[in-house]
């Protein structure tokens, strides 16, 4: 990314108010240059924009984060991922992290955590919201 440049961002969550939480909570550190409501929705926002970051929710209809993160990878994206979830248990995280995550924040901590996972995915590095990494379980 040439210095100065902003990340570009994809968003993928099917409630809109949420989603559009995140959207303005990102928009001053990162260009959002779209947004999708299922996980089929994403596949195509994302080859079509082809962005930096993903920020995606684990559970979407028709097709969960996970699986379309699977389906992004097995066509060519490069895409760092950053999962959201109301999950908190370590077999979802090792079910993200399988399937290529470098971020994982709990949508109860999205002020704080999500900017600084963005920012940890972008330099290659794994950022785990606190509050999962100290629950109970593998993680």
């Amino acid at each position: 990314m040439p210095p100065g440049a902003r990340a570009r961002v994809l968003v993928a969550d099917d409630h809109v108010p949420l989603r559009d939480r995140i959207v303005a909570l990102l928009s001053q550190d990162f260009q959002v240059v779209g947004t999708a409501r299922d996980g089929q929705t994403l596949i195509e926002t994302e080859a079509l924009l082809q962005p930096d970051v993903v920020v995606v929710d684990i559970s979407m209809p028709d097709m969960s984060g996970l699986e379309a993160a699977a389906r992004m990878r097995s066509r060519g994206s490069r895409a760092a991922l950053v999962y959201i979830t109301a999950h908190r248990d370590g077999e979802i995280l090792d079910a993200a992290v399988g399937a290529g995550a470098l971020g994982f924040v709990a949508k109860t901590f999205l002020a704080e955590d999500l900017v600084p996972a963005i920012h940890a995915a972008l330099a290659g590095r794994r950022f785990v919201s606190p509050c999962v990494s100290d629950a109970p379980g593998p993680v």
